[in-house]
């Protein structure tokens, strides 16, 4: 059965912002929806009743995506959270179907949404042409999920660097700036790709 509509829910604005533009560059005219909060503890702690609600209607072709970031939490405890959260609801995820029809798939922003611009250093250099084309060939950017102390504020001082944002990082505007220019195939992020593939799964043949 195909997939119709994807449901995307968020931790924040700034990933709502970046998936409006990532998500056609993926799924081409599939449709879809995106749910943001203002922090991960708000998406977490609604969660529930969220899922609850869904599993009173959601169809069969529908799909529900959570993307949250790991900050310091265990990725697989996080993500173990996210699948009882789920099997609570009467949903079945994507990771316990074997094979079966799943309707939930949680997927983790190792770190922060900042991580997947890392990936694309190219996208970020065509919004903001006056960064350093050699930032991501240092060994502290060269894994964009494992960037230590803070992605965004890694990106914070990379573009303030360059003369961006004297007065702080815009989360917004960047996410909107850099995603309009991403190439979701060539981004060396490993976490937006776990994204990437595991929507590709929903796209009709």
């Amino acid at each position: 059965m195909s997939v119709e509509h994807i449901e995307i829910l968020v931790e924040e604005p700034s990933t709502e912002a970046a998936l409006r533009l990532l998500l056609p560059k993926v799924v081409g005219e599939l449709s879809f929806e995106i749910y943001p909060c203002q922090c991960k503890d708000e998406r977490l702690g609604r969660l529930p009743e969220r899922l609850r609600g869904y599993a009173s209607w959601i169809p069969d072709t529908w799909r529900i995506v959570i993307v949250v970031d790991r900050d310091n939490d265990g990725c697989e405890k996080l993500k173990a959270r996210i699948e009882k959260m789920a099997r609570a609801a009467g949903l079945v995820t994507r990771t316990t179907a074997r094979k079966k029809p799943y309707v939930v798939v949680s997927r983790l922003a190792i770190e922060e949404l900042e991580a997947w611009f890392f990936g694309d250093w190219a996208a970020v250099r065509a919004a903001y042409p006056r960064v350093p084309p050699t930032i991501t060939s240092q060994a502290k950017y060269r894994d964009p999920d494992a960037i230590r102390g803070g992605t965004w504020e890694a990106l914070e001082h990379v573009l303030q660097r360059a003369g961006y944002f004297k007065t702080g990082l815009r989360k917004i505007e960047v996410a909107r700036a850099v995603a309009e220019h991403m190439d979701p195939v060539q981004n060396i992020s490993h976490s937006f790709q776990v994204l990437r593939t595991a929507l590709l799964e929903m796209v009709p043949a």
